[in-house]
């Protein structure tokens, strides 16, 4: 028997925190293990109880719940996966949350069931990135998403236009992990890849975690910046293919 996923709740409301554990405990194989009110807690918390998953809150007094993701993602002796639940659907909350490491993005008004789906997803090791998601992040790299906020941050990825030359690591695909790789770039999820290249969607994931591992890509998010980055894909093919 496989050990429970342990969860990490963090919510300065104590009806939410409430609310998540009563719904992710009814779920076998899950055990919500502690609860954080803000981000510096969740830290602390994260670092003494080793959880597999943090349900994070974006907006808290104190230490607001990116600056935790990136503290906890940071942490090298970390295994938790971070997935941030908001009320805002924002695309400022959507693409910070992303570039501050977290693996998943989750409205709270989504149903109890896509709760527990996110948090065993992202136990598996997964990113909870949804091909709508994959697509908004691309047209914000392109500069092409009405609305986006600039992206201001530090560490933001370089403009589109800015490529740096091909990686080595690049020419270590096989042609086909190369084909799954611009495909994924494109915002395409494993389903769409197999159709395209008539392939079994099993085959389509073991070339996708290929091509992670390769390139040394958390997920599939990293993997559509890494692309726009050197040049594999450019603003606008996704809607020439």
């Amino acid at each position: 028997m496989s050990a429970p996923i342990r969860v990490l709740l963090v919510d300065d409301q104590a009806l939410v925190r409430a609310g998540f554990r009563i719904i992710l405990e009814s779920e076998p194989g899950i055990v919500v293990v502690g609860e954080a009110v803000d981000g510096a807690a969740a830290i602390r918390q994260a670092a003494a109880l080793r959880p597999d998953v943090v349900c994070m809150d974006v907006q808290m007094p104190g230490m607001d719940g990116l600056s935790a993701t990136r503290a906890i993602v940071a942490d090298p002796t970390s295994r938790a996966a971070v997935l941030v639940l908001t009320t805002f659907d924002r695309e400022d909350y959507l693409f910070a949350a992303l570039q501050h490491g977290a693996s998943g993005f989750l409205l709270k008004n989504a149903s109890p069931e896509s709760l527990v789906e996110a948090v065993q997803v992202l136990a598996r090791g997964d990113a909870l990135l949804s091909p709508e998601i994959t697509r908004r992040v691309i047209a914000r790299f392109a500069g092409s998403f009405p609305g986006s906020p600039p992206a201001a941050a530090p560490d933001a990825a370089p403009a589109p236009g800015a490529h740096r030359p091909e990686p080595a690591a690049v020419g270590m695909l096989t042609d086909r992990e190369r084909e799954v790789f611009e495909l994924i770039a494109l915002g395409l999820a494993n389903a769409e890849i197999a159709g395209r290249l008539y392939l079994g969607e099993a085959t389509v994931k073991t070339h996708v975690s290929k091509v992670l591992q390769k390139l040394d890509l958390r997920d599939r998010i990293q993997a559509v910046v890494y692309a726009y980055e050197h040049g594999i894909v450019v603003p606008g093919a996704a809607q020439q293919r």
